[in-house]
C-alpha cells in the first residue's frame, strides 16, 4: 500500500523548482491534490490515475474536451449483421513507446487483461464474452447479447504491447487493494502524445513528448514537457501557481477561486463535473465493527438511514464549506448521466424534529457511536465535507469519529469491505446509469459491484442491472432504469450530498477548457499567440 507524506511548503517549492530549471514555453508544469495510484492501466479505476494514464496510453476510443467519444486507436466501430459483434477497425501507422508496431494482437491481449479477475475495470465489460482478431488491424468485441451502449465502455480501457508486458511478467493487472505489484506499476509503454521519463512516486512525474506520435498533425501536441507534481495541502498548491511555480492546477480551492482568477497572470476556467459526492452506509451486515451496538446494525434500519439523510444540511454545505461550488443533490447521479430528472434530484426534506422522530422509532433515540471514513486529498474539500456532516449527525444522536486518510488508504477499505460508513465520490464516463449500477448497487460478485461497500444485495435489482447489457429497446431500458433509481433512493443505501463543480486554475496563456470528467487531456491544450 503506497503511503502519501505530507507536502510541506519547502518541499512543494523545491520541486516546483527542481521543474523550472529545464522550464521553457513548451513545459507545462501542472499539479494536483493526489498522485495517480499506479501507472498498471488496468488496476484501478480511478480518476486521477486515468488522467495520468491518458497522457501515455490510449484506448480504442475517448472522450474529447467535451465529453464527445472520438476515434483513438480505432478508426471506425460499428455492429455487424450479428448484433451481438462489434466490430473495430484499428488505426494503422500506431507505434509504441519502443518502436513496436500496434495492432489487433494488442487489443486482443488488453481486452482479455482488462477482463481478469484483478482488473479494476472489468465490470465495464460484463457483456463481453469473447474478443477477436479478423486481421492485424480489425478485431471483433463478441457480447452475450446486443449492447448499443459498447463503446462508452472503451474509452478508458487502456491498450498495452502485447510482447513488451508478457517480457515484463506483467500478463495479469496489480492486485491494487491487495498489495500487489508488477513491471507495468512503474513501467509504461504506451502509444500516447506523451513518454514516461521519470517517477517518483507522491514526489514528480516527468513526461516528453512523443515525437513518433501518430497524432501529432491532428492535435495541437504543443506541450513538450509535463512536470506534474502532486501537491495534497490546498494552501501550498495555490501558492506554487500564484508565484509562478506551477502552470496548472485541477483543483483551486474554493475559498482561493477569487484570489486565483484575481492574479493578473492566471484565470479560473469553471465547468459542472460529472460526479456527485455522497456517504456510503453497510446496510448489510448483520453487525457493524465500528460502532458501539452490540449485536446490531443500526444502518440495516431504513428509519435510520432516513433519518440520516434528513439530518444532512446540504445547502449550508454549499454555502459554507464548498463556497457555492456545488449542486446540492438528492441521488448519486449526476445530470450528465441518462436517467437523470430533475424529480430525482430533488433534496430530502430536511426536517431535524422529524429525524429525532425516525431514531426513537428505530430505538436510537440516544443515538449510538460510529466512524466515518473520508480522503483528505481527492475531492473537492473532502475531509471539511465530512467534519459539516458530524456535526449534522450528532444533532440526532449519532457520535461519529472521524477518521481521514489519503485516497490510496481509504478506497481499499471500500473495495476490500472494511468499512461501515464513508465517503466516495463517483463519475460516470460512460454518461449512463448503467455504469453506477454495475460497480454501486449490484450485489458483489466476481464481475459485479466491486465499488459497493453498502453490502446492498436485492436479485431483482440484479436481474435488471444485467438486463441493461443487452436491452435494445430504448423506451424499455429507459423504464428499467427508472425502475432501478426507484427502488435504491426508496431504500437510502447512499446518502447523497452534492455534485462537484470544476474549477481549473492556470497561467493566463493557456487555453483550455474544463472536461466533465476533469480529464486534463494535455495534446489539446494550446498556449495563447
Amino acid at each position: 500500500m503506497l503511503h502519501r507524506p505530507t507536502i510541506t511548503i519547502a518541499t512543494a517549492v523545491a520541486m516546483a523548482l527542481a521543474g523550472m530549471s529545464s522550464a521553457n514555453a513548451n513545459t507545462l508544469r501542472w499539479a494536483s491534490s493526489g498522485d495517480s495510484l499506479t501507472l498498471d492501466p488496468h488496476a484501478q479505476n480511478e480518476g486521477p490515475t486515468h488522467t495520468l494514464a491518458h497522457q501515455m496510453y490510449e484506448p480504442l476510443l475517448q472522450r474529447d474536451m467535451a465529453g464527445e467519444i472520438i476515434p483513438a486507436l480505432a478508426t471506425s466501430w460499428a455492429v455487424t449483421d450479428d448484433p451481438t459483434v462489434w466490430r473495430f477497425t484499428l488505426r494503422q501507422g500506431v507505434k509504441f513507446h519502443n518502436g513496436a508496431d500496434f495492432n489487433a494482437d494488442d487489443v486482443v491481449f488488453s481486452i482479455n487483461r482488462t477482463r481478469a479477475p484483478n482488473s479494476a475495470m472489468k465490470e465495464l465489460l460484463t457483456s463481453v464474452v469473447d474478443v477477436k482478431k479478423v486481421d492485424d488491424y480489425t478485431v471483433d468485441l463478441i457480447t452475450e447479447g446486443p449492447n448499443p451502449l459498447l463503446p462508452a465502455n472503451l474509452t478508458n480501457q487502456f491498450m498495452m504491447d502485447e510482447d513488451w508486458t508478457k517480457a515484463n511478467g506483467a500478463e495479469q493487472p496489480q492486485d491494487f487493494d491487495n498489495g500487489g505489484d508488477n513491471f507495468a506499476v512503474r513501467n509504461v509503454n504506451g502509444t500516447g502524445a506523451f513518454k514516461l521519463t521519470s517517477r517518483v512516486i507522491d514526489e514528480k512525474t516527468v513526461l516528453t513528448a512523443n515525437e513518433d506520435y501518430w497524432g501529432k498533425d491532428e492535435f495541437p501536441n504543443e506541450i513538450t514537457e509535463i512536470v506534474y507534481t502532486p501537491i495534497q495541502s490546498a494552501g501550498t498548491r495555490v501558492a506554487a501557481l500564484l508565484s509562478g511555480e506551477v502552470d496548472f492546477i485541477q483543483d483551486v480551492p474554493v475559498q482561493d477561486l477569487a484570489r486565483v482568477d484575481g492574479t493578473d497572470s492566471l484565470k479560473v476556467n469553471s465547468a459542472p463535473q460529472n460526479r456527485t459526492i455522497f456517504f456510503g452506509l453497510n446496510v448489510g451486515d448483520e453487525d457493524l465493527t465500528n460502532d458501539n451496538v452490540d449485536g446490531k446494525n443500526p444502518f440495516a434500519d431504513l428509519r435510520v438511514r432516513q433519518a440520516m439523510n434528513m439530518a444532512i444540511n446540504r445547502a449550508a454545505i454549499q454555502r459554507v464549506v464548498m463556497r457555492d461550488q456545488s449542486q446540492p443533490t438528492g441521488i448519486i447521479m449526476p445530470p450528465f448521466v441518462a436517467g437523470w430528472t430533475e424529480a430525482l434530484d430533488a433534496l430530502p426534506e430536511g426536517n431535524m424534529d422529524g429525524a429525532k422522530a425516525l431514531m426513537a422509532e428505530a430505538g436510537y433515540e440516544e443515538g449510538f457511536t460510529v466512524t466515518l471514513n473520508c480522503p483528505n486529498d481527492r475531492y473537492v474539500n473532502d475531509e471539511a465535507i465530512c467534519q459539516a456532516a458530524v456535526g449534522m449527525f450528532a444533532q440526532i444522536g449519532i457520535n461519529v469519529n472521524l477518521d481521514a486518510k489519503p485516497k490510496a488508504q481509504h478506497f481499499p477499505l471500500i473495495a476490500n469491505k472494511e468499512t461501515d460508513f464513508y465517503m466516495l465520490g463517483w463519475g460516470v464516463p460512460t454518461f449512463d446509469s448503467e455504469y453506477i449500477f454495475n460497480f454501486l448497487v449490484h450485489t458483489s460478485s466476481d464481475d459485479r459491484g466491486s465499488w459497493n461497500g453498502t453490502r446492498y444485495s436485492n436479485p431483482e435489482v440484479d436481474s435488471m442491472i444485467v438486463s441493461l447489457g443487452s436491452e435494445v429497446d430504448l423506451e424499455k431500458r429507459a423504464g428499467t432504469v427508472a425502475a432501478i433509481w426507484e427502488t435504491i433512493q426508496s431504500e437510502v443505501i447512499y446518502l447523497p450530498i452534492h455534485h462537484q463543480v470544476l474549477n481549473w486554475g492556470m497561467a493566463n496563456n493557456i487555453e483550455f477548457p474544463v472536461q466533465p470528467e476533469d480529464q486534463p487531456h494535455f495534446k489539446f491544450l494550446t498556449y495563447a499567440q
